[in-house]
C-alpha cells in the first residue's frame, strides 16, 4: 500500500513539478482564450452595442493581462535553476483576471 511518501534513498526529480505547473498555466491560458473569444463573439452577435463592445474590450484586456502573467511564470519555470515560488502579488493578479474575465463573460451571456 502506498502512502504517497517516497522510499528512502530515492530523490524526487525536480524537473517534474515545474513541468506540470507550466502545463497547468498553458491549459489555464487556453481556457481564458476560449472564454475571451466566446465573450467577444457574444458581444458582436446580433449587432454591436456600445455596452457589448465595452465589455468585450474589457474581456480582451483581462485576457491579455492574464496571458502576460502566465507567460512570465512559464518563462520562470523553464529556467535551469529551481524556480522561485509564485509571489502573492502575481497570484492575486492572476486570480483577479480570471474571476473578472468570468464575470464579464457572464454579463455578456445574460
Amino acid at each position: 500500500m502506498s502512502t504517497g511518501a517516497q522510499a528512502p534513498g530515492r530523490d524526487r526529480d525536480p524537473g517534474l513539478q515545474p513541468e506540470r505547473t507550466r502545463l497547468a498555466w498553458r491549459r489555464t491560458t487556453l481556457t481564458g482564450t476560449v472564454a475571451a473569444v466566446l465573450a467577444v463573439r457574444t458581444a458582436l452577435h446580433g449587432g454591436a452595442s456600445a455596452s457589448g463592445l465595452a465589455v468585450g474590450a474589457l474581456c480582451c484586456a483581462l485576457w491579455s493581462a492574464f496571458l502576460l502573467l502566465a507567460q512570465l511564470r512559464i518563462r520562470t519555470l523553464t529556467r535551469p535553476e529551481t524556480p522561485p515560488p509564485l509571489t502573492a502579488r502575481h497570484a492575486t493578479a492572476a486570480v483577479l483576471c480570471t474571476v473578472a474575465l468570468a464575470v464579464c463573460a457572464a454579463v455578456l451571456v445574460v
